[in-house]
């Protein structure tokens, strides 16, 4: 599932063009002035896309005309969510066709408003699994999580590293051992590498820093799909 920026130049494009390549799902981020999780490259993103005036609004618009054949998962902030109003803000992710939404610094224990809102209109809450929690709260998060578990695989920002970190195999263990939800671990993994070592113990990967740094360097659409096509062919082959 790569990750790429709502409102970036050629957003919509990248989009169809990693459905194109082989992409499961895609995450849209939705930009927000304070993105706690967002190591540089996401942040780079989101302001060009603030600085070209995208809202809310606007990229729900264009997420609605897209006909890509995968499931769309939008990623942001509480704060969106509790300014339009978690009714209004669920059906308006469900009328853009919206699979389902990520608030990423939306703890466990404050969830219940939006997750029922999000249940009402159809929009699964997908949570974050941190790799430092207990196996009391992963088994909280995994009892609320729909969709699927995201699995943080490591502490700090998202961004590229040279190498899996070894706690994302662990907290995917952890997670694979108490749910029958897929697990899916992102934050670090940046490599068709690092994906396929990842998939040993996860369901799947998401990659998004590696991903919006090709809009951002001016490979366009092309240069996603190609990406993708990549993270594609080494989660195909480790798995043969």
């Amino acid at each position: 599932m790569p990750y790429i920026t709502g409102g970036l130049e050629g957003w919509q494009a990248a989009i169809e063009a990693a459905a194109d390549a082989g992409a499961d799902a895609v995450e849209v981020g939705i930009p927000f002035s304070d993105p706690v999780i967002d190591g540089p490259t996401v942040q780079e993103a989101g302001d060009r896309a603030l600085g070209a005036g995208a809202t809310p609004a606007s990229i729900l618009s264009a997420a609605a005309a897209l006909d890509v054949g995968v499931p769309l998962v939008v990623m942001t902030y509480y704060n969106i969510a509790h300014h339009m109003g978690h009714e209004r803000f669920a059906r308006s992710l469900a009328t853009a066709g919206i699979s389902g939404a990520i608030l990423a610094d939306l703890p466990l224990e404050e969830s219940g408003p939006w997750a029922a809102a999000a249940d009402e209109a159809g929009v699964e809450t997908v949570l974050l699994a941190a790799p430092t929690a207990s196996d009391e709260r992963l088994e909280a998060i995994c009892g609320r999580a729909r969709g699927f578990v995201y699995a943080v695989g490591l502490l700090g920002v998202t961004g590229e590293r040279a190498a899996l970190a070894a706690s994302a195999l662990i907290i995917s263990g952890r997670l694979k051992a108490i749910t029958d939800l897929p697990v899916l671990v992102g934050v670090g993994v940046s490599t068709p590498d690092q994906a396929a070592e990842a998939t040993t113990v996860a369901d799947g990967v998401v990659v998004g820093s590696a991903v919006v740094r090709r809009l951002l360097e001016g490979e366009g659409p092309e240069g996603v799909g190609s990406f993708v096509a990549d993270l594609r062919r080494a989660l195909d082959e480790s798995r043969s």
